[in-house]
């Protein structure tokens, strides 16, 4: 990266603290106040800063709008597919991904088990919303009040006798899903089929998506299920860094 781009670039996260003045700027990057003006000038046309009456400079609006567009038009399925498959190689069984959309928890992208038994799941299906290790975490992510309004205008369908049974059983699990950052369903929704899962998240930390691994006990059992539960959610880790755009941290 050329010296000028980098030294550019360097304002920006020294902008997102609060303004700054042309001083400051300079101060940080290393420059006279001629080179940081330069700069700041050229950021300013693209409107990607802004000087304030104050002579300070602070982050413009331009660079929210490319942000909030650059969001807007992520597709969380076709950043994580690949994802998903090597996960499936790695293990052989069924991998789904969800979201939340309009009250529902909709699977958008599934890749078959291997083994015999499959399951009947389908892209653009709703999940069982009360049982689903999917639907636990993107609900587990809303604040409190959205949880509390949403499990009270629920249905509690008995499934099988491990299923959730009423609202105050589903915050409650709801709350320990938030606090370990996965979730399972065993038995829940199947008597046969078990389900772990782990949250896919934005820049801004908030659950835009699960995914999770899915097997009848004929094929393993739960407990065996479980095991892989670090596998998925490093699967889910490195579909979160590349879906928001942020690294690995570097080890100290």
């Amino acid at each position: 990266m050329s010296q000028t781009v980098d030294r550019a670039l360097s304002i920006l996260p020294l902008l997102a603290q609060g303004p700054a003045d042309l001083g400051q700027v300079a101060e940080r990057l290393g420059v006279h106040k001629s080179t940081a003006l330069r700069l700041l000038r050229t950021l300013h046309e693209h409107g990607l800063v802004y000087r304030q009456e104050d002579q300070r400079y602070r982050l413009g609006a331009r660079l929210f709008a490319l942000a909030q567009e650059a969001v807007e038009n992520l597709d969380v399925r076709e950043i994580a597919h690949s994802h998903l498959i090597a996960l499936n190689d790695r293990c052989g069984h069924t991998v789904h991904l969800a979201v939340y959309e309009e009250q529902e928890v909709l699977y958008i992208d599934k890749v078959e088990s291997r083994y015999p038994v499959r399951m009947y799941s389908r892209i653009g299906k709703p999940v069982a919303i009360t049982v689903a290790a999917v639907a636990k975490l993107l609900l587990a992510d809303l604040t409190e009040p959205e949880r509390r309004v949403i499990a009270e205008k629920l249905d509690y369908p008995m499934y099988t006798s491990r299923s959730t049974p009423n609202a105050v059983a589903f915050l409650k699990e709801l709350a320990v899903v938030r606090e370990q950052g996965w979730a399972t369903d065993l038995g829940g929704h199947e008597e046969s089929i078990n389900c772990i899962g782990a949250p896919i998240r934005g820049a801004d930390g908030r659950v835009v998506a699960a995914m999770s691994v899915s097997a009848p006990n004929v094929v393993v059992t739960a407990e065996e299920l479980l095991t892989l539960l670090p596998l998925v959610r490093r699967t889910a880790e490195t579909i979160s860094r590349e879906y928001s755009g942020t690294t690995r941290p570097k080890k100290a």
